[in-house]
């Protein structure tokens, strides 16, 4: 098939494009929000085309994938036709609804011109969809090659837009977690937070913006990883994390109660109980080591690659032969 699909979320993105088809990205001049093209921080497949917006006006395109509701309005101006009426539109839905949880409306509900698909089941729940058709294709990433050693008694973090997001992101309890071991921090938008937190440099060292490889390497040194988000959907960092084969320290809200087994590290929304587990991972490497490696194989399990390619292939033929 060829699908038109945004550059929106990276590491999404970077998995979806693993696939069979060919998919148009579009580009501008500027490679701004919404013509970013390519990947520049992780190979993409050579079916990951850039395409401009005049380009694909003379395009076949079998389906839509949209994840923004401005892109439905911009999709009819390239290409000169409406997503949901003249092709098959699906719509993608990244986050956590916000304002007034749980009667938070979809900007997509109670359509009939398109699938609304969520990439957790704690989305499509809180969402009010409305008459919108629903479905969920969990995450899948592509695996990362490095595996946990675990040799620096230190702790990893990965956070984009730390300080703007602060409470969202859980970005003010991580003072807590400095005192136990030295706060490794990865993500866009990180340069600074040291001073923001009023932590000493080497209390917390920001890593702004590594390309992927890096940044597993890096992530997978670090004894454990710390998840401390009380209001975002699933991070991919957190299931490549596990994937890598780290313990996780996790405050138990969204997504990530499911994600998470008790047995791949500690969950809670206590942050003392997470505090303690920090302290004893530090302390004891042998004890990370085994949560780690339940935390890989629930990972390799759920969250795999070939699992979620196959999910929107079904999904994707479904959608498009219902539609000829």
């Amino acid at each position: 098939m060829n699908i038109l699909v945004w550059h929106v979320h990276g590491s999404w993105t970077t998995s979806f494009v693993h696939g069979k088809h060919r998919y148009l990205i579009p580009v501008t001049p500027d490679r701004g929000p919404y013509g970013l093209g390519r990947a520049r921080t992780y190979p993409w497949p050579d079916n990951a085309i850039e395409t401009t917006p005049e380009q694909l006006r003379h395009e076949h395109i079998d389906v839509v994938l949209l994840q923004r509701p401005e892109e439905l309005d911009l999709a009819e101006q390239w290409l000169a036709r409406r997503p949901g009426r003249d092709l098959p539109a699906i719509y993608v839905e990244h986050n956590t609804p916000k304002g007034d949880v749980p009667h938070t409306r979809h900007p997509m509900a109670d359509r009939d011109d398109l699938l609304l698909t969520h990439v957790t089941h704690f989305n499509e729940l809180f969402y009010d969809n409305g008459g919108t058709r629903t479905t969920v294709i969990e995450h899948g990433v592509v695996p990362p090659t490095t595996e946990w050693t675990g040799q620096l008694d230190r702790l990893a973090v990965v956070i984009n837009e730390p300080i703007r997001r602060w409470r969202v992101t859980g970005t003010d309890l991580l003072t807590r977690f400095a005192q136990i071991a030295p706060l490794d921090v990865y993500g866009m938008k990180v340069t600074g937070l040291a001073d923001h937190l009023g932590l000493p440099a080497d209390r917390l060292t920001s890593h702004d913006d590594l390309p992927q490889h890096r940044m597993h390497t890096e992530l997978a040194q670090r004894r454990a990883y710390l998840h401390l988000c009380r209001w975002t959907s699933l991070g991919l960092s957190l299931i490549e994390a596990m994937h890598i084969g780290m313990p996780v320290i996790a405050l138990a809200t969204t997504e990530a109660v499911e994600a998470i087994p008790p047995d791949a590290g500690v969950i809670s929304t206590r942050v003392d109980v997470l505090v303690q587990a920090a302290r004893r991972f530090v302390a004891e490497p042998a004890e990370a080591r085994r949560a780690g490696e339940r935390a890989r194989v629930a990972a390799r399990g759920r969250y795999g690659l070939d699992r979620f390619l196959a999910d929107w292939d079904r999904l994707l033929e479904e959608e498009v032969c219902a539609s000829r």
